[in-house]
């Protein structure tokens, strides 16, 4: 027999004899140990990414909501806006004094409505830009946050 292979079977039959008796060997009680350490750390990172995630969609969705209820209002606002031109514009088309008059009238309010519609798609618009940007602003520095972490 060489002396490695005699090493060997001295080291295979001291952890037989501590396992025969129950006891565990302490370089594998050190690796379940190791292990469990391990284990625990990650576990940790684990639950803290798991909080900030939840955290990072709280806010997202807080910020979303106070966007979606300010775009409803603006176009609560316009549409107000809108039916009052419309009302105005009936009110003074029926007091026309000549067909050629309200036909007038009627090309003026168009003219008008055309550019107040087109600013009123503008201002929503910009809006909806604003609101997408503050919205997805924490989901991007947080996945950013995260990348700096793991790397």
């Amino acid at each position: 027999m060489s002396d490695p292979f005699k090493a060997f079977q001295d080291q295979f039959a001291s952890a037989t004899s501590a396992f025969s008796s129950g006891e565990m060997p302490a370089a594998f009680r050190e690796m379940a140990e190791k292990g469990v350490q391990s284990y625990r750390g990650n576990f940790e990172k684990l639950k803290e990414a798991a909080e900030q995630t939840s955290d990072l969609l709280e806010g997202t969705y807080a910020t979303a909501t106070k966007g979606v209820a300010e775009y409803n209002l603006k176009s609560l606002e316009i549409l107000r806006t809108n039916v009052n031109t419309a009302f105005d514009f009936f009110a003074t088309v029926l007091s026309a004094k000549t067909p050629a008059e309200a036909v007038e009238l009627s090309s003026t309010h168009l003219r008008s409505q055309f550019e107040t519609l087109s600013e009123q798609a503008k201002e929503l618009s910009t809006l909806a830009q604003k609101i997408a940007t503050e919205s997805s602003e924490p989901i991007k520095n947080g996945v950013e946050k995260t990348f700096r972490t793991a790397a």
